[in-house]
């Protein structure tokens, strides 16, 4: 350490020279690093909702989320995770793909399997079907 207080002492100009291109090239190499606050990442998601007029959480689950789940886990590829919530009258499904995955196919394989489950499910108060299904997407389906 006292070796660098000797030196600064003998060539005090060397040090206010390097002081200097500290103050310019600093600033410089800071705005010319990129930084991105919201960067732009890509992960392919697909939400179903399910609506079924006054059916309890548990039955939610078990009546139409658990076998939309299943049914997805063995026909749809590239799957990363699945997510499902259950609530009075509404499933919430969502589908989280491995990156770089084709939504448009993936978007089709889900839509598939949400229309072959059965139909025969009937609302306890009506003798009419009440079942519903939404499908959303990250991106666009349609072809570019």
């Amino acid at each position: 350490m006292t070796a660098i207080v000797r030196i600064a002492l003998r060539r005090p100009y060397t040090f206010v020279v390097l002081a200097l291109l500290l103050l310019i090239i600093g600033p410089l190499a800071a705005s010319r690093t990129p930084v991105d606050i919201f960067p732009e990442i890509r992960i392919p998601i697909i939400a179903v909702v399910w609506n079924f007029t006054g059916l309890p959480p548990e039955e939610m689950a078990g009546r139409m989320v658990s076998p939309f789940e299943r049914a997805l886990t063995t026909t749809v590829n590239d799957i990363e995770h699945i997510e499902a919530n259950s609530y009075t009258s509404v499933g919430i499904v969502k589908i989280f793909f491995h990156p770089g995955t084709d939504v448009r196919t993936a978007n089709a394989q889900v839509t598939a399997i949400s229309q072959t489950m059965p139909s025969s499910w009937r609302s306890p108060a009506r003798d009419c079907p009440s079942r519903r299904c939404s499908i959303s997407g990250s991106t666009s389906c349609a072809p570019r």
